[in-house]
């Protein structure tokens, strides 16, 4: 146990980014004594000048507390009360506001620091062990967090060669309630990312304010055609369930400690319990976790009458946004830096257009079973196209995507009846009048095109020298 000014003395060294060293010299301590202070001061959520106020006693009991710290005359304080009250929907209630209330209830109550570590001690017991400053940051229904469970178990096995395979479990939970969910897939890759936060939004029939990724293989990319793809993908999601994603900086990975516990959570009390039985594909080896997931649910939290769902029911889900109309399409993404100078996308072999305009920018396609997009870097939609499964054409085309000179020299060699009568509708009725009799004059109307075109070639040449030399008629 180390006194007063060990603590305070080594906190404001550190705070102040005095070398490890130097603190271990100055108060002759080793680095696992230091880490002890540190960690139990960051997870008192007390400011280093409010510890500076207290009394050096609670301070001491605060870090180094007595295994006998409950006082047998004054009973412990309603912590349930008090929690529900920091996490009511609006509220701007803290733990230090708690304490004061509760003092002036209880004058010879427990002192703060005494206060503080039952109050965190309750909320490791009951949510997941988390801190007293995650306890009070936290919002009702405000932030799905959403990640991979770290371990990749062997759990598919093939029917034929008998070899057990590894599978990728995604995992959400949300912040108050720690309401479950997971789900198996066969890699970590974005359409299994973007397919799991669909799935975890419908089975918990509501949506967070905020989705918030970890730094996931998935997101933690320097390629600029992933980073495309990412935010677009993102966007996606974020238009359709009108919710924000915020990914923690890539520099602070404990900046999502609520999941990560949740995660070590699911590698006991999922993925031991998935080990006990044999799955031959996906959707046996999903429908188990969905029925452990359930139990783990609904398991009542240590010596309290409520469960996760419970929580859920209670706080999380009446503060949340209700699910959109109709399912979230998956969509398969590709991104180009450039657009070809064909202004031509390649997608499965198909070659789809795009507005010629956009020649060397980047753009991203959006491909569904019946459908493809395609937008510009800013996700702004630039033109769809019907998806071809066809052998022929390979090029799928819009005219109006076209260059002038392009289109002119596609319709020139098009030569079909309907590019006459166009051409002739240019002119005038009665060119087109001519232009039809003279299609419908042969048995075959392609033995027509050579008339066709001389009648309007001369047409055009005759306007020329007409506009250069106009009769004098036309000039009283």
């Amino acid at each position: 146990m180390q006194d007063y000014n060990t603590i305070i003395g080594s906190i404001q060294m550190r705070l102040n980014n005095c070398p490890t060293r130097s603190v271990m010299d100055r108060y002759n301590i080793g680095s696992g004594t230091l880490n002890l202070i540190m960690s139990r001061y960051k997870a008192s959520g007390i400011p280093i000048e409010e510890l500076r106020m207290m009394p050096p006693k609670d301070v001491e009991e605060l870090f180094y507390p007595s295994k006998n710290l409950q006082r047998k005359d004054v009973p412990l304080p309603d912590f349930q009360y008090y929690y529900d009250r920091i996490h009511t929907s609006g509220s701007k209630v803290n733990i230090s506001f708690c304490w004061l209330e509760y003092k002036e209830q209880n004058p010879h109550g427990y002192e703060k620091s005494q206060f503080y570590e039952y109050f965190n001690r309750f909320v490791e017991e009951n949510y997941g062990g988390q801190n007293i400053s995650m306890a009070v940051n936290r919002k009702p229904g405000e932030k799905m967090y959403i990640d991979w469970v770290g371990d990749q178990p062997e759990l598919l096995t093939d029917v034929e060669t008998g070899e057990i395979k590894k599978v990728h479990i995604f995992a959400t939970t949300l912040g108050v309630s720690s309401l479950i969910y997971a789900e198996a897939f066969p890699n970590e890759k974005l359409p299994c990312f973007i397919e799991g936060c669909s799935h975890a939004v419908s089975s918990y029939g509501a949506v967070a304010k905020y989705f918030v990724p970890d730094n996931l293989k998935t997101a933690v990319t320097k390629h600029t055609k992933d980073e495309l793809i990412l935010q677009s993908s993102f966007s996606d999601l974020e238009d359709f369930y009108d919710t924000i994603v915020l990914p923690p900086p890539a520099r602070k990975p404990k900046g999502k400690p609520t999941v990560e516990n949740h995660v070590k959570f699911l590698e006991t009390h999922l993925v031991e319990k998935l080990k006990e039985n044999i799955y031959t594909s996906f959707e046996d080896l999903n429908a188990g976790i969905k029925k452990i997931v359930a139990a783990l649910n609904s398991r009542k939290f240590q010596n309290k009458s409520f469960s996760r769902k419970d929580a859920f029911e209670k706080y999380d889900k009446p503060c949340m946004k209700p699910l959109p109309g109709g399912s979230y399409m998956i969509c398969d993404y590709k991104a180009v830096l450039k657009v070809p100078n064909n202004y031509h996308i390649e997608y499965d072999g198909h070659y789809y257009s795009v507005l010629y305009s956009y020649c060397g920018k980047p753009a991203i396609l959006k491909a569904t079973p019946s459908e493809i997009r395609i937008c510009d870097q800013y996700n702004r939609l630039i033109c769809t196209h019907k998806r071809s499964y066809k052998e022929f054409p390979l090029y799928i085309t819009t005219d109006e995507h076209m260059r002038p000179e392009h289109l002119y020299y596609k319709e020139v060699n098009s030569k079909d009846g309907n590019y006459y009568r166009r051409w002739a509708s240019a002119i005038g009725t009665a060119m087109s009048e001519l232009i039809d009799r003279v299609l419908k004059s042969s048995k075959h109307e392609e033995q027509s095109y050579n008339a066709c075109a001389g009648i309007l070639t001369w047409q055009k040449q005759c306007l020329m020298v007409w506009q250069k030399k106009p009769p004098v008629s036309a000039l009283r």
